[in-house]
């Protein structure tokens, strides 16, 4: 089977999409690791798929799937492509759209400086929404990771996330305390971890140990999910210029029961066909 895709990334977190709307696919988890492969496939963090919805006053469906097979709930960074894609490939005319993901719906925009927009919805804190194991909804939960006890904040930005505060991103063990929280018992899912350095309060630096794909040059989701642990911590003020290894990001959050806004680049690097 031969199959088309474009690759594209957002501040190099990277993407093989597909076009599920003008050709019918159902790949395995072996074919969607393949895609993923930097040796042998088109080689990306993850794989997303747009897909035609059934729902009313909605424009696509968006899977995302990681780079081990696994399907997953959200992606900000390739939210952002997702709305480049489709209005690049003429799937859409409209600059913003409505789409369904595994956790709720999404509106991406495409600004007229190229940038996109993503309303991200609301974050949410509640242990059992991230999912994690505990029996009270505090700011700052404390976690157990390799003989060391860590001040963590959880957050679902429609998937799970972990942040801590570091005092520098660059030196911290990210590459060995990124897969012991990733998997640690207390998150039935997994989660994303993530490493954040106050700069001031309206910056941060920011690296993400990426559920099921490592760490990535970007985490749109981690991006935002970092913003808001840090303002609902009383650190930082919205907007929040949020400088990954991949570029920055401009996270602003309004507080409980406001929608977090999500504003970066999306480019297509080249698109292609490969062999199945």
């Amino acid at each position: 089977m031969k199959l088309k895709f474009s690759k594209m990334h957002g501040l190099g977190n990277d993407f093989v999409v597909l076009d599920g709307v003008r050709q019918q696919l159902s790949l395995s988890p072996e074919q969607l690791v393949y895609l993923a492969d930097r040796h042998f496939g088109v080689g990306c963090d993850q794989i997303l798929l747009v897909e035609k919805t059934a729902q009313d006053g909605i424009d696509f469906r968006y899977r995302i799937f990681n780079a081990d097979g696994g399907e997953v709930e959200q992606c900000g960074n390739g939210a952002r492509c997702f709305v480049r894609f489709v209005h690049d490939e003429g799937l859409t005319e409209k600059r913003q759209i409505r789409v369904e993901t595994l956790k709720g719906i999404i509106e991406p925009r495409l600004e007229a400086d190229g940038n996109v927009t993503v309303d991200m919805g609301e974050p949410r804190f509640l242990p059992a929404e991230i999912p994690f194991m505990a029996d009270d909804d505090v700011i700052i939960h404390l976690l157990d990771v390799a003989d060391e006890t860590l001040e963590t904040s959880v957050v679902s930005m429609g998937n799970p996330h972990a942040v801590q505060v570091v005092d520098n991103v660059d030196t911290h063990p990210v590459g060995r305390h990124g897969p012991l929280i990733e998997r640690h018992e207390r998150f039935p899912k997994r989660v994303n971890a993530g490493f954040m350095q106050i700069v001031d309060r309206h910056a941060i630096k920011l690296r993400v140990y990426e559920r099921g794909s490592g760490e990535t040059m970007a985490c749109g989701t981690g991006a935002c999910a970092a913003a808001v642990a840090g303002i609902r911590r009383g650190l930082l003020d919205s907007p929040v210029r949020v400088t990954t290894r991949g570029g920055d990001l401009s996270i602003a959050w309004g507080g409980p029961s406001r929608p977090v806004l999500m504003t970066g680049p999306a480019v297509t690097v080249f698109t292609g066909e490969i062999e199945l």
